[in-house]
């Protein structure tokens, strides 16, 4: 007989982190027509037409407005095409991104 006792056998299962998600900023200006950045709300973040204008009117009064919320990588493609598409129109309209508070 051995002088040993066995200890029950411990599964230790790494902690995986979800990723960090980052928030998409829409920065308001005094050039970029409303109508404009309401079809580009709709068509890069799928937002309603009653969406899309209550964050235009939000970012217009309050000079910004979070948009959405994505995994980094997503949010940066997002905010760069939404920016992408108004500077091929001309205008200044900019989107950004930031890390979400823990």
């Amino acid at each position: 007989m051995s002088d040993f006792t066995t200890k029950p056998r411990v599964d230790i299962k790494p902690k995986t982190q979800r990723p960090r998600l980052h928030k998409v900023i829409l920065l308001n200006d005094d050039y970029t027509p409303r109508e404009f950045v309401v079809t580009v709300l709709k068509g890069e973040f799928r937002m309603s037409e009653e969406q899309a204008h209550r964050v235009m009117m939000t970012a217009h009064q309050r000079g910004v407005c979070v948009v959405a919320v994505y995994p980094k990588e997503v949010a940066e493609t997002k905010a760069t095409r939404a920016t992408d598409a108004a500077r091929q129109k001309g205008y200044p309209l900019l989107f950004t991104t930031e890390p979400e508070e823990a």
